[in-house]
């Protein structure tokens, strides 16, 4: 639970962004290919992925190195190898189905209309293809079909391949109540095992069922016998009744409701593939890329009573050791790092104040690693003013033959302002250093006045020098 916290609070709202936007994109391509070579390849690549970060997690380096070339590899062969179907995939397309489109892999077929138009075409003896496209996609099987988008009835599919119509020859498309497309050409069986009498449109039957899941109708020109073909299976139709029981069970209303929920629940895992490998793609760049950075950055003090003010701390400024990605940490500037101390409670007195990670504000994707200290020792008290005597600090030694007669002090008192307690045991303020090494005779110097602790300050308008008025007489012979 703390690791996914520490990975979640440094999300951007763009990072965000970035995920959901890759995220849809990612799931754009599975609704488009889905069904393809393509498709499968991609998601070997993935597992590839998988492996491939997993060996990187074990320190397993030469595998690592060893699955990023065979992606690289398949990647180059999904482009090269399966080029007809991305294209193929690409020219049946339309803008919408592009970028929000779902298209309907199962939707309600007039079952009865097409056994009457089927048996029709057998009474008539008038060869006909009729495709019914189940899940999967066949828009990348098929070939120079010709748009058509008309209404189902039987007479429609009598027309279409009557003896003499330019398109009577290819195959009829149907997707529920609409013919989208005639003269499709399929893809032709290679298999030898076929009984001898199959022509051309029961190969390409056999063929389109082989690499799809659509229910292909073939009914021969020359018997005026209906065949239905589904996956590797032929079944002999020999009435219309066994033929509307075959598409009940494939294409009628019951399979294309479960169709639809079935469709549903499919995209809805791979949305939620798509979000979590987007997610996870994401978060290992961007904790493989990390960076670290240290700041000095200044403490602010707040919510301090007013009547107390600070006159100490153990530290004027923390060090901090911020990571994040690359990028982020070379544009971070000091100025957006800020540590605000609460001093609400603080009392007068010397406080300990913890630096807890709600004091530090960081811009979003940087997170805190180290504090350096993790507490200041910070000193408040009720400022007061104090007059103090001045004593001047002397130093050294005086020649043999002489004596300091005198030294007056100008002003010879000062007013500090301080906290209470720490005044109250300050008595005398004193001076910097007075060598005494170097005087032979009278005079005046000016020198400043030592506060300590430094905390205390001089009264608003003084200055912190003064004069020392000294008198030097030489010391009298001794008497013989």
């Amino acid at each position: 639970m703390e690791t996914l916290t520490q990975l979640t609070t440094g999300l951007r709202w763009q990072d965000v962004v970035d995920i959901l936007l890759n995220s849809y994109i990612l799931f754009r391509l599975y609704v488009l290919f889905r069904g393809t070579n393509v498709i499968r390849m991609i998601m070997a690549i993935a597992m590839l992925w998988i492996l491939e970060r997993t060996a990187v997690y074990m320190g397993l380096i030469v595998t690592s190195w060893a699955i990023q070339g065979i992606i690289a590899a398949a990647a180059l062969i999904i482009i090269i190898v399966f080029r007809n179907e991305i294209a193929s995939v690409l020219q049946t397309r339309n803008f919408k189905s592009f970028f929000w489109g779902i298209p309907q892999r199962q939707i309600q077929t007039p079952v009865d209309i097409i056994v009457e138009g089927v048996y029709e075409l057998a009474r008539r003896k008038l060869g006909a293809l009729i495709v019914l496209p189940l899940k999967k996609g066949i828009e990348t099987v098929i070939q120079s079909g010709i748009p058509w988008k008309g209404k189902l009835s039987r007479e429609m599919l009598l027309s279409i391949f009557w003896h003499g119509t330019p398109v009577h020859d290819g195959a009829a498309i149907i997707q529920g109540d609409q013919i989208v497309e005639v003269a499709a050409i399929l893809p032709l069986s290679k298999r030898t095992d076929l009984p001898s009498y199959f022509g051309t449109r029961h190969r390409a039957a056999i063929g389109l069922a082989e690499q799809s899941d659509a229910l292909v109708i073939v009914v021969s020109e020359e018997r005026g016998r209906v065949t239905v073909f589904k996956d590797d299976n032929a079944i002999n139709i020999d009435n219309n009744i066994e033929l509307r029981h075959v598409l009940q069970e494939h294409a009628g209303e019951a399979t294309a409701a479960s169709g639809l929920k079935r469709q549903a629940l499919e995209l809805g895992i791979a949305a939620m593939i798509c979000l979590a490998g987007i997610t996870g793609i994401w978060f290992s760049f961007a904790r493989g890329l990390e960076a670290l950075v240290t700041l000095e950055v200044p403490v602010e003090f707040m919510n301090r009573d007013p009547n107390l003010e600070i006159f100490s701390a153990s530290a004027s400024s923390v060090s901090l050791q911020l990571s994040g990605s690359g990028s982020l940490i070379k544009s971070i500037r000091s100025d957006q790092v800020k540590i605000k101390l609460d001093l609400a409670n603080a009392v007068a007195g010397l406080n300990q104040i913890p630096i807890a990670r709600e004091s530090i504000a960081l811009p979003p994707g940087i997170q805190l690693k180290q504090v350096d200290p993790q507490m200041l020792e910070v000193n408040l008290d009720r400022p007061v003013q104090k007059t103090l005597p001045i004593q001047p600090d002397w130093t050294g030694k005086l020649a043999d033959n002489l004596i300091l007669e005198d030294a007056r002090l100008v002003p010879d008192t000062v007013k500090v302002v301080g906290g209470s307690q720490m005044l109250k045991d300050i008595h005398t303020i004193y001076t910097e250093k007075i060598p005494l090494d170097n005087i032979t005779t009278g005079g005046t110097v000016s020198v400043s006045l030592v506060l300590q602790p430094s905390s205390l300050k001089l009264e608003d308008g003084l200055k912190n020098r003064i004069d020392v008025i000294y008198k030097v007489r030489r010391r009298p012979a001794p008497s013989s």
